[in-house]
């Protein structure tokens, strides 16, 4: 225990510091050296492991040429007329050139019933890995680039190249130097509104360098981690969570730094109180976080359930970064870093502060935020008044969930329309829809034609055919095309309906697959697993609340405010992607994310405010308190929430609209969170309840004197011989205290 109390002292000390330095140094090198060569896997799995889908999938395996998959070169003239002989003929003779590139037999042209489209079934050898697949889809598409220019007749026609790989394989193009192009927007964002937060040249470069290197480090941990546990994880959003929860930590820290500065004569002890205040803050926060991300490990859906474990990993790395390296770096610069505004340090503070122990320099009176004391002071005088317009606020931004919903079919999960959404649009008018992405049934041999006959019957079935059987004959493949475009609501039914048909054939053992099938698995995969892990992060989040705070009443309360926030987020940026981005519905993943996002991150900043309300409540009484902690916290959690959205909206630069539904939700919450929730909502409850908020723990009253105005934290009886052996300091405070105590407590009254 004791070492823990001088670790602060260590790690600013004019020594501890450089030692402290090397250690850090030496383990980043020794860390990154072992995980350098690792690389994420290329996993892309939407649906549960156990889902019937996944299950067909894993049999198709078993077929002969399992590997290969077919992609569809759709044809139309560029005047929208009937394809000429001249056209199709054309496309005939491209059929060699696509074999040569493939190394397979291609099938077509075959027109369609209007004559104004024809398509070209081009079999490929895929891989499970699809920036490989993306390079021999680029490699066909230039290939068909080539003979369309030297073609006159290919010449007046669009192709597309479309289909399940090609889908796969746009996703992957999309994101190529898109890892790059969020680091290099994500670094620019952190850095902008570092240097508006510190108004300094300087000093917004070294937490941003701190957290940077964490950032490359989680990195490569994760892409280890992912490929000993055969993760699937989007490294963009770690990335982002690394960034931005880094930065928060450091602002917190370094916030609290400056504010020490002025009550010491040596910036090494200001940086080592700062850390001992600050310190359990960012564990809790931290903690909270790290645990809602692990209960994603119990999440059906692989990407999800790996987001959880990698994010988790990646949080803990920042947190060592900012708890361990930033401190010797602050300590080594000084308090020049702040320069030009350097916090000064005075001979008046010295008599007042310095001398006095840590408890005692906590109290004495500062000149606060004016701006945020001022609001905190109004919200207190009118809780009621507040405390309805902030609900009202909130409940109107949920109202956007009316009318939403959830799923995005294959064409809009693009931000940017990619040749593959083209070419099943096109395909789509044309042809049946279903032809792009027709369902695989696998079924007993023995039954084969019962299953087929069975799934003709099926409504909205155009086809059903038998496609092939495994090399020992006992297992059938069948191949079922629909009327219904891929992702519409009739095709999603329509699964249910093909499963419970050829699941009633007798000892068939039939199950329904396919890509289809998979996107309706993994609607019902995301729906299950919001409702098994959205009550344990609640859970965790209360659980620290409940210790931090030792009370029942608070941590009830806090988490329902970040729950009603989390819905108005929710609700607003659904309302938002329908309305300014024309996007029908929110991805499948987003809600979850969206919502464990929000309540997890919210939390940071209600630990952060709430902890040093506790604070100020043992010294001034619970309305005051929150008042001065509103004041001391407003200016760095703004900054922080600030800085958070910011980096969740650079999400929005990526290629895929799940992605940037979730940095737009995430960022409108922060903001509301920071600006609503932190600055309104909880001082309104705080103000109601009053010393009930801590419920069944105690808070000290604060101490009167003689002249009815609180005294100063030196009233307590373990602080008597400080205040005996500094009778001045001591006496200065109490003189500062009382008057501060009392405008503050005349202005709540008015």
């Amino acid at each position: 225990m004791e070492k823990l109390r001088a670790l602060p002292r260590t790690l600013s000390s004019k020594r501890g510091s450089w030692i402290w330095l090397g250690i850090v140094l030496i383990v980043f090198v020794a860390m990154f050296g072992a995980f350098g060569r690792a690389t994420a896997p290329a996993l892309n799995a939407t649906a549960p492991a156990n889902s019937e889908s996944t299950q067909v999938a894993e049999l198709l395996k078993q077929f002969p040429n399992a590997d290969q998959q077919s992609v569809i070169v759709v044809s139309t003239a560029n005047d929208g007329a009937a394809l000429s002989p001249a056209h199709l003929s054309a496309l005939k003779g491209l059929l060699p050139a696509i074999e040569k590139e493939t190394g397979l037999a291609p099938s077509g042209p075959v027109p369609s019933e209007d004559g104004k489209a024809a398509v070209i079934i081009a079999p490929m050898t895929l891989t499970s890995d699809n920036s490989e697949n993306a390079d021999h889809l680029k490699a066909l598409r230039e290939v068909i680039a080539d003979k369309k220019t030297s073609s006159s007749d290919l010449n007046t026609m669009q192709l597309q190249v479309t289909g399940g790989p090609a889908f796969g394989a746009d996703i992957a193009g999309a994101f190529e130097g898109a890892d790059i192009q969020l680091l290099l927007v994500t670094i620019a964002t952190v850095a902008m509104l570092l240097m508006l937060t510190y108004r300094s040249p300087v000093l917004w470069l070294i937490p941003l360098i701190v957290v940077a290197f964490a950032d490359q480090l989680a990195g490569k941990v994760t892409a280890w981690l992912g490929t000993q546990a055969s993760l699937q994880f989007d490294t963009g959003i770690i990335s982002v969570l690394v960034f931005g929860a880094g930065t928060n930590y450091a602002l917190l820290f370094i916030s609290r730094y400056r504010e020490e500065l002025p009550r010491f004569a040596d910036h090494r002890q200001a940086l080592a109180e700062a850390w001992k205040r600050t310190a359990p803050a960012i564990l809790a926060s931290n903690v909270t976080v790290v645990i809602a991300l692990a209960t994603l490990v119990f999440a059906a859906i692989p990407g999800t359930r790996g987001l959880g474990i990698a994010s988790a990993v990646g949080l803990l790395i920042a947190l060592a970064a900012v708890l361990f390296a930033l401190p010797p770096v602050l300590a080594i610069f000084g308090r020049k870093i702040f320069w030009p505004f350097i916090p000064r340090f005075t001979e008046s503070t010295v008599e007042s502060v310095v001398e006095l122990p840590g408890e005692l320099q906590e109290e004495k009176p500062k000149e606060l935020g004016k701006l945020w004391r001022s609001i905190a002071t109004n919200v207190v005088r009118r809780p009621v008044v507040c405390l309805t317009a902030a609900l009202a606020l909130l409940a109107i931004m949920a109202t956007g969930l009316i009318g939403s919903s959830v799923g995005l079919n294959q064409i809009e999960k693009f931000r940017v329309q990619s040749e593959s959404a083209t070419g099943l649009q096109v395909l789509s008018e044309h042809f049946s829809p279903g032809e792009a992405q027709p369902m695989m049934i696998v079924s007993n041999s023995a039954q084969e034609k019962a299953v087929a006959d069975r799934a003709a019957d099926v409504s909205g079935v155009v086809r059903s055919q038998i496609a092939g059987e495994t090399e020992d004959g006992k297992l059938t493949k069948i191949m079922v095309t629909s009327e219904y475009a891929p992702g519409t609501p009739e095709s999603l039914a329509q699964v249910n309906d093909l499963r419970n048909a050829v699941h009633d054939v007798p000892e068939a053992n039939a199950l329904v697959g396919g890509a289809v099938a998979t996107d309706a698995d993994a609607r019902t995969g995301n729906l299950a697993d919001f409702l098994l892990v959205a009550p344990p992060v609640l859970g965790v989040s209360f659980l620290v609340l409940l210790i931090l705070l030792r009370s029942l009443v608070a941590p009830v309360l806090l988490l329902a405010a970040n729950i009603v926030s989390a819905t108005a987020a929710i609700g607003a940026g659904a309302w938002l992607s329908r309305t300014l981005f024309n996007q029908p519905a929110l991805d499948l993943q987003v809600p979850l994310l969206a919502f464990l996002f929000l309540v997890a991150l919210g939390i940071d900043y209600t630990i952060f405010l709430v902890h040093r309300a506790k604070t100020e409540a043992a010294t001034h009484g619970t309305r005051e308190g929150m008042v001065r902690a509103v004041a001391s916290t407003g200016g760095v959690i703004t900054s922080a929430g600030i800085v958070l959205a910011g980096v969740f909206a650079a999400l929005g630069i990526l290629p895929l609209v799940t992605l940037g539904q979730l940095g737009l939700i995430v960022g409108i919450g922060v903001v509301v969170d920071t600006l609503v929730v932190r600055t309104v909502l909880v001082p309104a409850i705080f103000s109601l309840l009053g010393d009930k908020i801590w419920w069944p723990g105690k808070v000290p009253a604060p101490a009167v004197d003689a002249d009815g105005a609180s005294a100063p934290l030196g009233s307590n009886a373990n602080l008597t011989a400080a205040r005996s052996a500094h009778p001045a300091a001591a006496q200065r405070m109490d003189t500062q205290s009382r008057d501060e105590s009392a405008r503050t407590s005349e202005s709540i009254d008015r």
